[in-house]
Parts: structure tokens; C-alpha cells; sequence
């Protein structure tokens, strides 16, 4: 007796079925979408008005940045095959600590002297930093969770990944790393305000370079083409100018957005570094190499922003 395959469930009835499994992930997701939304609408108003007109051209600037820093660093995948993994895993420690430090000095720190000016109090202008914090975070979670998508070491994740081919959710992986790095740029020029978004802006187009030039090698590694390998890389940064201006747009409307957004892109970023980064770095054995990438990268977004802020 011949057996029947049971027919594909449809994407919708794939992602009802990953969110009946992790049904607390789904609830912070959909709040968070939800504020995200309403803080976006609050914004969107006084963008278009041309109220936001100069910050809307700052974050677009920066966004491009981190997409030609991201272009350049892919370039040599052209030539490349594979770095030593040891060279590679250093790369994206020096990549993860200048995150972390753009996170510490030129969001976190800007968003609490913004609640406290804001509140009149340090600590409910803490708190409004923390509650951005936490909504960057059940932000990524979500996605990481709900996103189909592929990391080189650790294979496919997410509902209806096996639909999908190989490269495609490798992309889908690298949209989760740009997206929250182009919201942090948006939010920081979201004043107008070059003390806050020129260090991270050079921040993270620097640690762009490493990153393009990672992606490519991995997209090589897949099979694709050294050129296409090179031009998907590239075009992955384009994540980050978009990011830039949804930054912008969450965080040009209400008072109290500014030090939420600030807070939203820190925990992000934060927890994109935390969650992929670090590990990825640690996975080979190379830990103390990716340690020492993590403190030179650390130290020197630190020197980055004395001399930029």
C-alpha cells in the first residue's frame, strides 16, 4: 500500500504553530511590536512635516555609512576563500566590543541624561532608558524566534526554515544583525545631536568592515559565487540606512522617545552581541584571541567617542 505525503502546512499555520510553542516569547513580541508601532505613528507625523528634516538627513547619512563600510570590508571575498579562524573570530570580538561600548557610552549614557532632563529624576529617567532596554530585547527575541533564518555554526532556525534555501535564511540572519545597528544610528541623530551620533556612527561602520568581509566568506563557504558572494554582502547593509530611518522616525515625535529609543536600539544591540557574537567567537576554541578582539574594540570606541563626542 502506497503512502501519501500530508500536505505542506501553509506559512500562516507554520507560525500560529511556533507561537502556540512559545507562547510567552509571542506575548513580549507582540507588546513590543505594539509600542514600536505606536511610538512610529507618534513620530511619522512630524517627520513628514519637515520638523525632523535635518535628523532624517543625519540618520540617512549614517545609515549609508555603515552600508559602504559594510561593502568595503566585502570586497575582499572577492579573492578570499577563508581567513584562519582564529583571524576571523578576533575580527568579530573587536566587532562585539565596539558594539558593546556604542551601546554603553552613545546610547545608554545620552538616554539617561535625556530621561533625567526629561522627568526631573535620575531614577524614572533610568527607568525609561530600562523599559527601551526591554523592548529591544523582546524585540530581537522575537524576531530571532518568529524569523526564519541560518547561522553558519549553528545550522537553521525559526518556523518554515526548511522551505527555504541555505543562502536566503543566511541573509534573513544577517537582516537581524544590520537592522538594530541602522536603528541605533536613526535614534541617535534622532536631535540632531553630532555628539551622540558621530561616535556611533564611526563605531559601527568600522565594525562593519569585519562583519561584510565575514558574511561574504560564510555566503562562499555556501557555494555561491566569489562576485555574488561579494554583492549579497554588499547589499545586506542596506538594512542599515532603512534601520537608520525607522530609527529616526521612532524617536522624533514624543518627549519621553527619545530616551526609550535610545534605550530600544542599546538592548538590541546588546542582546544581538550577547546572543550570536560572543558565542559565535567562542565556538572554535578561541576564546582568549575573540577576548582580546572584545577589550581592543571595547577600548577603542571608547577613545572614539572622547575624541568625536
Amino acid at each position: 500500500m502506497e503512502l501519501t505525503q500530508p500536505p505542506p502546512q501553509s506559512w500562516f499555520s507554520t507560525w500560529l504553530a511556533q507561537v502556540r510553542a512559545h507562547p510567552v516569547t509571542a506575548i513580549g513580541f507582540g507588546f513590543a511590536i505594539v509600542v514600536v508601532l505606536g511610538l512610529f505613528i507618534a513620530s511619522i507625523a512630524q517627520v513628514l512635516g519637515g520638523d525632523a528634516k535635518t535628523s532624517v538627513r543625519l540618520a540617512l547619512l549614517g545609515g549609508l555609512a555603515g552600508f559602504i563600510a559594510t561593502a568595503v570590508g566585502a570586497l575582499p571575498g572577492v579573492l578570499l576563500r577563508a581567513i584562519p579562524t582564529r583571524v576571523e573570530d578576533s575580527m568579530l570580538g573587536l566587532a562585539a566590543g565596539m558594539m558593546l561600548a556604542a551601546s554603553s557610552f552613545s546610547l545608554i549614557l545620552p538616554g539617561l541624561e535625556a530621561g533625567k532632563l526629561l522627568t526631573g529624576s535620575a531614577a524614572l529617567g533610568g527607568g525609561l532608558v530600562i523599559l527601551g532596554m526591554a523592548l529591544g530585547v523582546l524585540l530581537m527575541l522575537g524576531l530571532d524566534e518568529f524569523t526564519p533564518h541560518e547561522h553558519e555554526k549553528t545550522g537553521p532556525c525559526g518556523p518554515g526554515c526548511e522551505r527555504l534555501n541555505r543562502v536566503l535564511l543566511f541573509v534573513l540572519a544577517i537582516a537581524l544583525h544590520n537592522l538594530p545597528e541602522g536603528m541605533a544610528i536613526g535614534v541617535s541623530f534622532s536631535r540632531g545631536d553630532m555628539t551622540v551620533g558621530l561616535p556611533l556612527t564611526a563605531a559601527i561602520a568600522l565594525q562593519d568592515i569585519p562583519e561584510g568581509l565575514a558574511v561574504a566568506l560564510a555566503l562562499r563557504s555556501a557555494g555561491l559565487a566569489p562576485l555574488h558572494a561579494v554583492l549579497i554582502a554588499a547589499a545586506s547593509g542596506l538594512l542599515e540606512p532603512f534601520g537608520a530611518l525607522l530609527g529616526v522616525g521612532l524617536t522624533s515625535g514624543l518627549a519621553a522617545a527619545y530616551p526609550v529609543g535610545l534605550g530600544l536600539a542599546a538592548g538590541a544591540m546588546i542582546f544581538v552581541v550577547s546572543h550570536e557574537v560572543i558565542p559565535e567567537t567562542h565556538r572554535n576554541g578561541h576564546q582568549t584571541p575573540a577576548t582580546l578582539g572584545l577589550m581592543a574594540g571595547f577600548g577603542l570606541m571608547m577613545i572614539l567617542d572622547t575624541a568625536l563626542g
